[in-house]
């Protein structure tokens, strides 16, 4: 049973960063695909960031981006430490949402799609001002 923690949220004013983790227990974590979605309320879920699992045929893990995230944020994990990272750089006030990490074993479905993630942390509010 794959339980996940995320931590890290807060306020910050506008061009400031902020760093979240997601602890990942219960499973082996290195074979899930991991991401990162946002809500506000009355919005769709919002795929933030997505990185693959560690190895197989590839050098490293492959990573994909929201439109929103692209050039700002970057997805990173530590198989170590069982825990995925987001790290939010020039943050603007149309970043403020709560924050998800999921979890989901490899397919060929898209990135940020939603429903094919199985497993959800409790969110992590970011306001930004």
């Amino acid at each position: 049973h794959v339980q996940l923690v995320e931590s890290g949220g807060g306020s910050v004013q506008a061009g400031g960063s902020l760093s979240l983790s997601c602890v990942v227990s219960g499973d082996t974590y290195s074979t899930y695909c991991m991401a990162w979605f946002r809500e506000v309320p009355g919005k769709e879920r919002e795929g933030v960031a997505y990185i693959s699992p560690s190895g197989g045929m590839t050098s490293g893990e492959l990573t994909f981006y929201g439109d929103s995230a692209k050039g700002r944020f970057t997805i990173s994990r530590n198989n170590a430490k069982n825990t995925v990272y987001l790290e939010m750089n020039s943050l603007k006030p149309q970043d403020s949402a709560m924050y998800y990490c999921a979890a989901r074993r490899p397919s060929s479905v898209v990135w940020d799609r939603a429903p094919e993630f199985g497993v959800w942390g409790q969110g992590t509010q970011v306001t930004v001002s």
